[in-house]
C-alpha cells in the first residue's frame, strides 16, 4: 500500500489580519490628532489648499475679542499665556499657532498675533475657507 506524502503550499493570503492592523491605526490616529475646534464665524476666503497641523489657536473676532484654544483672554494678556502654551507644548519644534480671524477683523490684530509667534519663533498660519 502506497501512501503519498501531501506537501502543497497554500497560495492563499489572509487579508483578516491585514484589516485588523488598519482598523487599530485608524483608532490611533483618530484618538491621537488634535481635533480643532473654530467658533462658527465667517472666514476670509483663499485659493490655497495648504493643511497644516495645529498645536495653538488664537481666534479673533470683529469686537477684538482673543481666544485661545477656547479660553477668552484679554490682548494685553495673550503674549504671556501663549509663551505658557509654547513652553508647555510637547513638540517645541514643530509648533503651529493657528490664526482664526473673523471677516472684518482690523489687520492690526491678526499682525499682533504674528509678531508674537515671531518672538516665540513658532510658525503662524492664518485660517481660511475656499472660495466658493
Amino acid at each position: 500500500m502506497g501512501l503519498k506524502k501531501r506537501n502543497k503550499v497554500s497560495a492563499e493570503f489572509s487579508m483578516s489580519s491585514l484589516t485588523d492592523i488598519i482598523f487599530l491605526l485608524l483608532i490611533f490616529f483618530m484618538l491621537t490628532s488634535n481635533f480643532v475646534q473654530i467658533q462658527p464665524f465667517e472666514l476670509p476666503e483663499s485659493d490655497s489648499k495648504t493643511v497644516a497641523a495645529t498645536s495653538i489657536v488664537v481666534s479673533i473676532e470683529k469686537d477684538g475679542t482673543h481666544t485661545l484654544n477656547n479660553q477668552d483672554i484679554s490682548a494685553r494678556a495673550l503674549e504671556k499665556v501663549l509663551r505658557q502654551e509654547v513652553r508647555t507644548t510637547d513638540n517645541r519644534e514643530n509648533v503651529t499657532v493657528t490664526i482664526v480671524s473673523e471677516v472684518g477683523t482690523p489687520w492690526q490684530a491678526v499682525r499682533n498675533v504674528m509678531n508674537i509667534a515671531a518672538k516665540l519663533k513658532v510658525k503662524a498660519i492664518i485660517a481660511t475657507q475656499p472660495r466658493s
